[in-house]
């Protein structure tokens, strides 16, 4: 089925030529989701890197509106009084009517507005709300699904939170409500229904019935249209929750998904297209320097092979200047995050570099949360060996430095048989025979629950990767997010992720993907699908994506022992590279930041807004979008020197000549400038509340 071009980054340079200024003095926008200062995925990180841009669009007049959570309160929000005259009377208005509602700052970058809903507060209405709901749009929710009926509380909540703003204005108010999910839609079919004066957005950031479907095995994308929604959903006991998600999505003013993979999924599921693609960004940081995230990279590596020298004591027979670290994260589903695809193709690596005599060694980290007791104990005695090994050497060296230093002294030359003594050799020897193991490394650090019926743990011992010495690919499954308070490994994730040399995210359902998206922010390649958002969006702007450090695997058009053939053939070549080339690669990846930057991508946000406020206001408010043509597009072009992935060498196994690399022609200044051509500076919104934002560096 081809991606449908529509209103969407596939021109992103035609933006230039858009007019998106409008009167924004008497709107209001209020942007509601289930995340608003409550973490629990992906929508939570689209919303807190958004809002500084937003709060420069709309200053004072615009509004988070999120559920009450008191453990993310504490820590994230200043709760303070209302400054806007109209929120403060509605607010004492649904207080005094039986609610609770909380005022706020979320304490992020850009500090913008919240409003908390207290949803076990109004519990008492929940039967009275449900009655309401089905009787107005026939939506029967079942008593027993928890995360439905907090939907119904929070939306019959929002609906009524808007609906009083509307009512205390003074004058007919110019409202924009944005909703991010099916969690928070039922608010907004509510205001239709209701007939408030209410520009509506609806965000679908996954389709539920997608989830769900791609988690049962099918061949989602070829039979996308061949799909009984209703009985799909139904077989899933999801019913109630599609039938939210989709009413929500038909009464919008403005539907948007966030990537084109997600529209043509949207379409056929949802049954509408969506009017624009708002993919997700990130804000970004530019460094000063090139070599600055290179040094972060060194220093964050160094802090990785400590904790494999301790992961693997007794058993480091392979050199860590020649290890390649890769590795997975994100939500623990086997399938849909491509754990299964990367395993398989690591264990057709492992053979590629035993038989082709490689002295690269790779180590895989899976870094999926799962249920744990505890860390396990062996790993734990890891790492105090080789605390133990470290405490012996420096014990040694200030014995040995001080013989040295009063050997100088006297203005002789050291005898170096008589610099250490007996006790320093039985120390040593101690050391040494303390790193002695009978067991091989440790697959997963943590003591696994389920470990007998573990998806990857059985891919494991199925494939047979179990870290033994013949092995050239290693395997460390971390069931947890990573952390700097750690005993196990003290770092957090975008420490780590500098750290590592590739990121591997071969997902077959991946409606955008964050994970990417970080590693390039962060000048670490990264291989990715054609199957997810952010696949798509890179394919699509840049010529030849591997040169650039962004690996598109093909997960739509091949089966999957062809898509783990390819992942093996990227993984291999990756391998291949010298040190040279990778930073090379990595520079390159980093210059590819821009193009993911809120400062570039939240205009389809505005875009959005603007197309819903002259659907619901044709008489104050005019859009007339500019179809983009093919020659208003624009696509990275391939390096100007020698790409340095191996894909484009006529090698068919590793070489290092050293005097070839050399001859190279690279000129990373030359680069970049031709690069930058390519992109034109970033989208600068009008200040609405220059003392919110006067403090706010800027991007360079």
């Amino acid at each position: 089925m081809p991606l449908a071009r529509s209103l969407s980054v596939t021109s992103l340079s035609g933006l230039e030529d858009w007019d998106e200024e409008f009167d924004r003095e008497d709107a209001v926008l209020f942007e509601i989701a289930w995340e608003v200062a409550n973490k629990v995925g992906g929508i939570y990180t689209v919303i807190q890197t958004k809002a500084r841009l937003t709060c420069e669009e709309w200053g004072e007049n615009y509004f988070l509106v999120g559920p009450y959570m008191e453990s993310s309160v504490r820590t994230q929000v200043e709760l303070i009084e209302p400054c806007n005259a109209t929120l403060r009377r509605t607010i004492d208005k649904m207080n005094s009517s039986g609610c609770k509602v909380y005022f706020g700052r979320w304490l992020i970058e850009g500090s913008p507005y919240v409003i908390l809903l207290d949803v076990a507060f109004t519990a008492w209405s929940l039967d009275r709300w449900k009655s309401e709901l089905w009787e107005n749009c026939s939506i029967g929710v079942p008593w027993f699904d928890r995360e439905a009926n907090d939907a119904v509380l929070f939306g019959f909540l929002t609906a009524w939170l808007l609906g009083e703003f509307a009512a205390q204005c003074d004058e007919t108010p110019h409202i924009v409500a944005h909703f991010h999910e099916w969690l928070a839609g039922l608010g907004l079919v509510l205001c239709r229904q209701r007939q408030l004066p209410v520009a509506t957005i609806f965000t679908t950031h996954a389709t539920l019935l997608g989830r769900y479907l791609c988690a049962g095995n099918v061949d989602f994308y070829n039979k996308l249209s061949e799909f009984n929604v209703d009985k799909e959903a139904g077989d899933r006991q999801i019913y109630h929750r599609y039938c939210l998600e989709r009413a929500a999505a038909r009464c919008a003013h403005v539907f948007t998904t966030v990537s084109q993979i997600t529209a043509i999924e949207a379409e056929h599921l949802l049954k509408r297209k969506p009017d624009i693609v708002t993919p997700n960004g990130l804000n970004v940081k530019k460094f000063s320097a090139m070599h600055e995230f290179q040094n972060l990279h060194a220093q964050s590596k160094a802090r990785i092979q400590e904790f494999v020298r301790g992961h693997f004591y007794g058993h480091l027979d392979f050199n860590l200047d020649k290890t390649v670290f890769l590795f997975i994260a994100g939500r623990y589903e086997f399938s849909n995050k491509g754990a299964d695809i990367f395993l398989e193709a690591l264990a057709r690596l492992n053979y590629l570099l035993r038989v082709n005599h490689s002295e690269v060694t790779i180590i895989a980290f899976f870094i999926m949360p799962a249920r744990t007791n505890n860390f396990n104990v062996e790993t734990l005695k890891g790492q105090a060996v080789r605390k133990q090994l470290w405490d012996t050497a420096h014990t040694v060296k200030e014995h040995f430095g001080k013989k040295l230093y009063e050997s100088l002294l006297v203005g002789q030359l050291p005898d170096v048989s008589k610099m250490l003594d007996k006790e320093d050799f039985t120390m040593m020897k101690r050391a040494i025979f303390a790193t002695q193991r009978q067991c091989l490394p440790p697959i997963c650090s943590h003591n696994m629950l389920e470990d007998s019926s573990d998806p990857i743990l059985n891919c494991i011992r199925r494939i047979g990767l179990f870290n033994s010495a013949q092995d050239r690919v290693k395997v460390i499954f971390h069931p947890e997010f990573l952390s700097s308070t750690s005993p196990l490994l003290p770092m957090d994730y975008e420490e780590f992720v500098r750290g590592c040399h590739l990121g591997v995210f071969p997902s077959y359902y991946e409606p955008w993907g964050y994970t990417p998206a970080e590693c390039t922010v962060m000048g670490i390649p990264s291989v990715s699908t054609n199957l997810s958002g952010f696949g798509c969006f890179m394919e699509e702007h840049i010529a030849d994506p591997s040169a650039y450090g962004i690996y598109i695997l093909d997960r739509r058009y091949r089966g999957v022992d062809e898509s783990c053939h390819q992942l093996t053939s990227f993984l291999f070549q990756f391998c291949q590279q010298s040190r040279r080339q990778r930073i090379i690669q990595r520079n390159r990846t980093e210059r590819l930041s821009d193009l993911l930057d809120w400062r570039y991508l939240g205009r389809y946000y505005v875009s959005a807004r603007h197309m819903a406020l002259a659907k619901a206001f044709p008489d104050t408010y005019i859009y007339e979008p500019q179809e983009p043509t093919s020659a208003t597009g624009f696509r990275y072009p391939r390096p100007a020197s020698v790409p340095p992935s191996p894909a484009h060498s006529l090698h068919s196994s590793p070489h290092h000549s050293e005097a070839e690399e050399e001859e190279e022609p690279y000129d990373e200044d030359l680069e970049a400038e031709k690069d930058r051509v390519n992109i034109r500076q970033p989208l600068n919104m009008p200040n609405r509340n220059k003392n919110q934002t006067a403090g706010l560096p800027e991007k360079n």
